[in-house]
């Protein structure tokens, strides 16, 4: 019963305060991080993707950007750790996850949650959309137990000639099967154990 009613009101009224807080708290950071990355290329500091949400709702999820500009045009959604697209400043932002802070601003506008399955681009989504079906359910999140199992993803997908086949037939069914089982496990004891992970993940690489 409880955890029901998390899952239906409580989890969104957290997300709502620790989004908004983190954000307020993280402005010095946002700050820093927007000027590195304008000087480093004079470029856009965010960089927006169509991903799908809950019920396959569509939303641009935003990180601060990593790439060149136009990297969507030059190849596939999926990146491994050598991919040439990576700016400097943006490897330093994303082997620390700083990269992934923006979130927090789609999280308080209820796209997505603090803790839930990743969202994906809807070519991926597509190709498992029965999979999905059951997933996008809820909404998708910053970090869930695929995310801190796969951290170093883009290292993992070095191994892989086809970076983006290795992701669909390899990876992302893995991350299927363990979104599936936060389904289940989803409470509020589950997420705050999920975040305090994620960020002590984050604070020792």
């Amino acid at each position: 019963m409880q955890n029901s009613f998390y899952n239906r009101f409580g989890k969104r009224i957290i997300d709502f305060i620790l989004s908004f807080m983190g954000i307020l708290f993280l402005l010095p950071v946002f700050l820093v991080i927007g000027l590195l990355i304008k000087f480093s290329d004079r470029g856009d500091i965010f960089y927006k993707q169509k991903r799908v949400g809950m019920n396959f709702v569509p939303f641009n999820l935003i990180k601060f950007r990593t790439m060149v500009a136009n990297a969507d045009r030059l190849g596939p959604p999926v990146t491994r750790g050598d991919d040439a697209r990576i700016t400097r400043v943006g490897k330093f932002l994303r082997k620390t996850k700083l990269d992934e802070l923006p979130q927090l601003i789609n999280v308080l506008k209820g796209d997505m949650s603090l803790v839930g399955p990743r969202p994906e681009v809807e070519k991926y989504v597509n190709i498992y959309r029965d999979d999905f079906k059951e997933i996008l359910k809820i909404r998708p999140g910053i970090t869930d137990f695929a995310s801190i199992k796969f951290r170093n993803e883009e290292e993992i997908l070095k191994n892989y000639e086809n970076t983006e086949e290795g992701y669909i037939r390899e990876v992302l069914p893995e991350k299927i099967a363990i979104y599936k089982e936060y389904l289940k496990l989803q409470s509020f004891k589950t997420d705050m154990g999920l975040i305090l992970k994620t960020l002590w993940r984050i604070l020792i690489h």
